[in-house]
């Protein structure tokens, strides 16, 4: 009986931490249009730099999470990579890039090396985190 309940622990588990997909246009105020709704989006704080970025608003963006409620959805935090952008049909993963550093983060802002802009750099999420 032992043995069962063992297996049977992470099986309910997996099924409660699925996880969802939201694909849709960033607007700005950290909103995701999906169908003609508005769905408003919510986040730890490096995920939130990247809802807030420029380059991304008017985009299509696709995000993993946790719908909570009736629109509104909760973005997985920034470790997990969560966040995408579709390029001439290809989906990659949202990233910044540091030309003169060769430093690559996941959230927009100063290097934390030179102090340069980090530039996007939107990659596919089975390649390495180095530039070849």
């Amino acid at each position: 009986m032992r043995r069962r309940t063992l297996f049977l622990v992470p099986a309910l588990l997996s099924g409660l931490d699925s996880g969802a997909k939201l694909r849709g246009k960033l607007v700005a105020g950290r909103k995701l249009e999906v169908g003609g709704r508005l769905i408003a989006l919510e986040s730890d704080d490096a995920v939130g730099k990247v809802l807030d970025d420029e380059r991304l608003i008017g985009g299509k963006l696709e995000v993993e999470g946790k719908a909570r409620g009736e629109g509104n959805f909760v973005i997985d935090e920034i470790h997990t990579k969560p966040l995408y952008v579709f390029q001439s049909g290809e989906r990659l993963g949202v990233s910044y890039w540091c030309e003169i550093c060769y430093i690559r983060t996941y959230s927009p802002g100063k290097c934390w090396c030179c102090q340069e802009d980090t530039k996007l750099d939107p990659k596919d999420p089975n390649t390495p985190d180095r530039k070849p």
